[in-house]
């Protein structure tokens, strides 16, 4: 698949899960992990907000190397509450528990589809400034 037609995939997944950040919020409360300051639902919405211009920025040629990269390391951030997640799930019948175990591994080929997306407009940018 080519990059422009990943990024364009991914920031679909992006604008989705910025989305749900506000359609149902008390499910992502319950991510956030309680060692970070203030109420889980600013983090919340903070996500959402940033969910959604990473998707903007996937979407539009001239950002998409640059929010490629921070989507990337956005996968990473995020870690930590899948990790807290799967930890809280880890009483909870047999697929949820799955779902949420599932979600860790599943990091890594995020963050490498957010690098993939980005490569493109990088050639492109490199073979424009050697003019």
């Amino acid at each position: 698949m080519s990059p422009a037609r990943s990024a364009l995939l991914l920031a679909g997944l992006m604008a989705s899960a910025g989305v749900a950040h506000f359609a149902a919020p008390r499910q992502f409360d319950s991510l956030v992990p309680r060692s970070l300051p203030g109420s889980p639902r600013a983090w919340t919405m903070a996500s959402g907000v940033a969910e959604l211009a990473l998707a903007a920025g996937l979407a539009l040629p001239a950002t998409r190397t640059a929010s490629a990269r921070a989507t990337a390391l956005f996968f990473a951030g995020v870690f930590p509450a899948n990790v807290k997640m799967a930890y809280d799930w880890r009483h909870r019948p047999t697929p949820a528990k799955a779902a949420a175990y599932a979600r860790l591994p599943l990091q890594l080929p995020l963050i490498l589809w957010a690098r993939h997306a980005g490569t493109q407009d990088a050639r492109r940018a490199a073979a424009v400034a050697e003019g």
